[in-house]
């Protein structure tokens, strides 16, 4: 699925990396935990997480992950949009809840990494 389908089902809006929006991912997890996040071992992962600060980006670049949805309307910090741009990571607000945004993806056919 192209990110830019992601940010259509979830009628998201999309605050850094546009140029990234043809970008595909197979897999959603979501987590609040970033070590939960760090075990996982598959590519093109997108993560959907409730947890808005430098540590959400840091566990990113760890774990090769490129694409974040920030649930729940939180907003990314100026910190958190900086440190994504230099590391090429792509971050998209949506209202929905972790649950409903998992499940609109799940069901648009984005993967389970579990």
């Amino acid at each position: 699925m192209e990110v830019k389908e992601v940010v259509s089902i979830l009628n998201a809006k999309v605050i850094c990396g546009k140029q990234y929006l043809d970008k595909s991912v197979d897999f959603g997890f979501a987590s609040d935990l970033m070590s939960d996040v760090l075990t996982l071992d598959a590519d093109n992962i997108l993560l959907i997480t409730g947890l808005s600060n430098l540590q959400t980006i840091r566990t990113l670049e760890m774990s090769d992950i490129c694409v974040v949805i920030l649930a729940r309307d939180k907003k990314a910090s100026k910190g958190m949009i900086e440190l994504a741009i230099e590391s090429d990571l792509l971050i998209i607000e949506t209202e929905k809840s972790m649950f409903k945004t998992a499940g609109l993806l799940f069901e648009a056919g984005l993967k389970s990494v579990y």
